[in-house]
């Protein structure tokens, strides 16, 4: 089966970020990979993502992964800006340290109103996981766009 094409570029998807996701647009969010159904993502560190202890803070990580599934959904559906999350559930694994943290995002399941993925986000250059997040978008049934 041919491989298909991701439904919106990166630049595209930037753009969508910054303007309509401000809080997201704040950390600087860069696209490693997007592909159909696989979205990459890494936030560069800076230091107040940390907090007492000397580890990323939760919402940064969460922020993130929540970027990384609507990153995911829109490059198998396109730029339909008002799919939204109904359920972000996550599962913190180990205290990252300060470095940029990386979200790996995929589709378990899409359907025609919902999509349900998954994202594994790890602290760059360690192999184990520091967070796993289930989540699931609503897809409007009208998908023009915003």
């Amino acid at each position: 089966m041919p491989e298909q094409t991701a439904r919106i570029s990166v630049a595209e998807f930037q753009q969508i970020s910054r303007e309509r996701v401000p809080f997201i647009g704040q950390l600087g969010v860069e696209v490693d990979r997007l592909d159909h159904g696989t979205v990459h993502l890494r936030i560069r560190f800076q230091d107040d993502f940390l907090r007492p202890g000397g580890t990323i803070a939760g919402p940064v990580m969460m922020g993130l992964a929540d970027l990384a599934m609507y990153g995911v959904v829109l490059s198998m559906i396109g730029p339909v800006e008002l799919a939204v999350t109904t359920n972000l559930n996550i599962n913190f694994l180990r205290r990252p340290a300060p470095g940029d943290v990386l979200a790996h995002a995929s589709i378990l399941k899409l359907g025609k109103r919902l999509a349900v993925g998954e994202v594994t986000i790890y602290r760059d250059g360690d192999h184990e996981p520091v967070a796993h997040v289930t989540s699931t978008y609503s897809i409007p049934p009208d998908r023009s766009g915003a």
